[in-house]
């Protein structure tokens, strides 16, 4: 048995059994793939993989609970490698962080520099994505946390915290007529195109129940990523923008008004995000207290062992 039987084992789950695509992630051949997985299967004496042919369909059962193993003995791999570096280096290093566009613009620069004049001797990887790929991005171990809302909690693999929370404003061009409704409701929005987030991203859950709850039918025009293309819209005439609050800067988007809406829509917690099981250096720790000073690093330090339950 080694490695390369390992992580060929963990990414045909990864890529639905597709062994082209597992050879094409870990650059080896596909006959190489179906060889380690052969021989790995001889080894443990069982069947790990439904087939049909010379397809893999699916994990059997001792599949399923091999897989759950293997998923720990790589992360302590990288746990080790990790541990190396630490020794190798003392405090230096580098801190991975895969977060959204708004995250990444809005919410993290004062977390940012307060770390950076607290670690100067780290160096920080800003990885901007999808709210939809951060979870495995995280668990592929590509980055070492990760901020987003509503597509972090949930995963077995992650340990998610409440980090801040914030509400969805919206945004017309300055002398729209919806500046002189008050109070702004659901019905007088709707009267007009909208602009929001895609779906399951950015609280737009929120945004489709208040106008589901509400009877009233939006017309949602154009759906975007992140908050600075709803603005853009916006701007162009194409519609009002329904966003979140902390992406818009008075000092910025003069052209802009922000309308509170706080009475029509909940309340949205983006959350912060770790891989259950990795070892995390003790400046990562740090970094994800400034983000929630309430959550101590012995209950982080327990969660991510999985001695304990995610929250705040």
């Amino acid at each position: 048995m080694n490695f390369q039987q390992l992580r060929i084992m963990r990414e045909t789950a990864r890529c639905n059994f597709n062994l082209t695509e597992v050879a094409n992630v870990l650059l080896t051949s596909q006959s190489g793939v179906s060889k380690h997985v052969k021989d790995l299967e001889d080894e443990l004496g069982l069947e790990l993989f439904v087939r049909k042919g010379k397809r893999l369909l699916r994990l059997t059962d001792a599949g399923a609970e091999a897989l759950q193993i293997i998923e720990r003995i790589l992360i302590d791999v990288d746990n080790l490698a990790q541990v190396g570096a630490r020794l190798a280096d003392g405090e230096d290093g580098t801190l991975r962080i895969a977060a959204t566009h708004t995250q990444a613009r809005y919410a993290l620069p004062p977390v940012l520099a307060k770390f950076t004049q607290a670690h100067p001797q780290v160096r920080l990887v800003l990885h901007q994505a999808n709210a939809k790929e951060i979870a495995g991005i995280l668990l592929d171990g590509k980055a070492d946390i990760g901020l987003a809302t509503d597509t972090l909690e949930g995963h077995a693999g992650l340990a998610a915290f409440p980090y801040v929370q914030w509400e969805h404003v919206t945004v017309v061009p300055v002398g729209h007529p919806l500046e002189q409704v008050r109070p702004l409701t659901l019905a007088a929005i709707a009267e007009w195109p909208i602009i929001t987030y895609d779906d399951g991203v950015t609280g737009r859950a929120r945004i489709d129940a208040a106008f589901a709850g509400s009877g009233v039918e939006p017309d949602i025009a154009i759906t975007a990523l992140d908050a600075d293309v709803i603005k853009s819209c916006v701007e162009l005439g194409l519609g009002v923008g329904i966003m979140a609050g902390m992406a818009f800067d008075a000092g910025r988007d003069v052209g802009l008004r922000k309308l509170d809406c706080s009475h029509l829509f909940e309340v949205n917690t983006s959350s912060l995000a770790v891989r259950r099981g990795r070892y995390l250096r003790g400046f990562i720790y740090n970094f994800i207290s400034m983000c929630s000073p309430q959550l101590s690093e012995k209950r982080l330090r327990a969660v991510v062992k999985g001695e304990t339950t995610s929250g705040a």
